[in-house]
């Protein structure tokens, strides 16, 4: 067993300590190394920038010579039957990918964290997590995925257990002072944990999530888990979240959660969007934790591993994060439909769908869609929105061949028990047979056109087929994605913008439009338009107000430098998407639950 112990050494200062001691054969060489990446999310980090010292020593503690032999990769040979590594990790990074630690609470990922010895990467491993010695920390605890070790409580500092390194690096660890909630569904008990102050509503949250929670197990048909935890950073702004086989990390504002003083009130939206984050991330822990394409079995952690599956790891767990929450009732159909109008219209409302297919979006996701650069929104489609697109093309075309006897839940499920229970990577071709089974015919030649074709999805006869129909729509206001059926004038600007203090922020430009043709770009900073003063609502105000066809000054900042343009108005695009219930009987179709 490989034995690993951290502590945090300084939290004024973002330390961990940690030490990994092995048995070891003198003369025999070791290979250390941290992953450059994490499953999930599909960037190189190199994690090892952070280990800021480190030593090695024997079972006589004499110093043994380590060689660094590239940026995550370092070398020693042993001496006699013990290797003891000594290093320090500089945690300050808040995120949901690698390590953080102060005065208030500490967290990291074993990926970040824990040094590999390579040649025992199938050993098991146990983690001793140390509690800090300060007496203002006397009140931490623990929470982690890890199995604990008979001698250690739940919630307590001590001994864990991994399988193996791969075990060990996907279970994330926080400690502090955190307010923590259970909730046990189909025997298993879930936790909702958070690291940092809240004033949210955890019985109505717990209710809420438990509901997500047994649909996701129902539609799979059992729990692969024996516990679950949801781990959530609370801060001023923020949202993320990444999947692990037995737990989640997120990030969330403090205020996303229900208030508690309103517990019959209706969900705002920032909580319905909370929901949704903690139904994806759970969904993870079949399809993608689980059942996962062939390029990651096992993980190469060292450097990139391609695939064009992530369309089905993404956007089918994005179909289903918020149609679940329709299942459950936590909203109503309209409202799901709102949604998926926004997810639509993301598609779209860009020019990127039509120059990169979603097989391609999954292949370059390493760098175009997770470096994105400015011109984004005008080049790479999402595998995210279009693969949830194509999710629903599959659903309808299952339920339509099949005589609604089967769904895409049906597709699900068999994935997993062919894929996700035997531990095999699915290729394409395994997505496909499956639906050509329960379609009772070859479909092949449809999907694999929405998978490389760079053209629009068009759903239209699909939906129709299930009561709903498909809506080009204006755009109601300059900076949103929400639209509107009126047919008179919305002004049309072709980009997306934050308010600061100086004017508004340029963070989006469409290719084609009115702000692209007058030469606005990303970052240039709109101080006024007309020789107007602008804010965020004077800008929209202004806008109402004037006429197709006229021609307006904006004055904008690039750098430091103030540059002057002409911008042309127009009439919004129908390039926004809407939905709508014109058939309640067949719309049952689809909203019926078949697996």
């Amino acid at each position: 067993m490989i034995q690993y112990q951290i502590s945090p050494l300084n939290p004024n200062s973002h330390l961990f300590e940690v030490i990994l001691s092995f048995s070891s054969v003198a003369g025999e060489n070791y290979t250390l190394s941290l992953p450059a990446w994490l499953p999930g999310s599909y960037m190189i980090r190199d994690f090892a920038k952070n280990i800021t010292e480190i030593n090695a020593l024997d079972g006589n503690k004499q110093s043994i010579e380590l060689e660094k032999v590239d940026k995550q990769t370092w070398s020693l040979q042993a001496t006699d039957a013990q290797v003891e590594v000594r290093y320090q990790i500089f945690a300050f990074d808040l995120s949901v990918r690698t390590a953080y630690l102060d005065s208030q609470r500490g967290f990291f990922n074993g990926s970040s964290t824990f040094l590999q010895v390579q040649e025992l990467n199938d050993l098991p491993c146990q983690l001793t997590i140390q509690p800090s010695t300060l007496a203002a920390h006397s009140k931490w605890r623990v929470a982690t995925g890890l199995t604990r070790a008979k001698t250690t409580e739940k919630y307590q500092f001590g001994q864990y257990i991994a399988d193996n390194y791969q075990h060990l690096i996907d279970c994330p660890v926080a400690i502090g002072e955190f307010d923590s909630t259970e909730f046990t569904v189909e025997g298993v008990v879930h936790h909702l944990v958070f690291t940092s102050k809240h004033y949210g509503d955890t019985q109505r949250l717990a209710a809420d999530v438990s509901a997500l929670c047994q649909h996701h197990i129902n539609l799979f048909g059992e729990a692969p888990f024996k516990e679950y935890w949801f781990i959530t950073h609370l801060l001023a702004n923020g949202f993320g979240g990444l999947e692990h086989k037995n737990s989640t990390i997120l990030q969330a504002s403090r205020f996303d959660l229900p208030n508690p003083h309103q517990p019959t009130a209706e969900r705002h939206e920032n909580y319905k969007t909370f929901l949704s984050l903690c139904s994806h991330e759970y969904f993870h822990a079949w399809n993608v934790c689980r059942i996962k394409p062939k390029e990651f079995v096992p993980y190469n952690l060292k450097q990139e591993s391609y695939t064009k599956q992530l369309w089905a790891f993404e956007g089918i767990t994005s179909y289903y994060d918020d149609f679940s929450l329709y299942r459950t009732g936590l909203i109503n159909f309209e409202e799901y439909l709102a949604i998926l109008a926004k997810t639509a219209t993301r598609v779209y409302r860009g020019k990127g769908e039509l120059k990169q297919s979603i097989t391609a979006s999954s292949f370059d996701a390493w760098t175009k869609f997770y470096q994105q650069g400015p011109d984004a929104i005008n080049n790479i489609v999402s595998y995210y929105a279009k693969g949830a697109l194509i999710a629903l093309w599959l659903d309808l075309t299952i339920r339509s061949k099949s005589n609604n006897q089967y769904s895409l839940d049906t597709l699900m499920r068999e994935l997993w028990i062919h894929f996700g229970r035997t531990s095999v990577g699915t290729s394409e071709d395994d997505f496909i047979n499956i639906a050509n089974i329960l379609c009772a015919e070859d479909i092949s030649s449809s999907f694999k056109h929405h998978l490389y074709s760079n053209e629009r999805i068009d759903l239209t006869a699909e939906l129709a087929s299930y009561g709903v129909e498909l809506n080009k729509q204006k755009f109601k206001k300059l900076n949103s994605l929400e639209t509107t059926s009126a047919t008179h004038y919305h002004g049309y600007l072709g980009a997306q913008y934050k308010a600061q203090a100086l004017g508004l922020n340029i963070t989006q430009v469409l290719e084609g439009s009115p702000a692209a043709k007058a030469g606005l770009a990303v970052n240039d900073t709109l101080i006024a338009v007309d020789k107007m003063k602008v804010t965020e609502p004077s800008i929209q105000a202004l806008f109402d107000h004037l006429t197709v066809g006229s021609s307006i000054t904006c004055d904008f900042f690039r750098d430091d430098q103030l540059l002057t343009t002409t911008l042309d108005i127009i009439d919004s695009p129908l390039t926004g998407v809407a939905f709508t219930v014109v058939d309640n009987n067949l719309v049952k179709n689809w909203q019926a639950i078949i697996q």
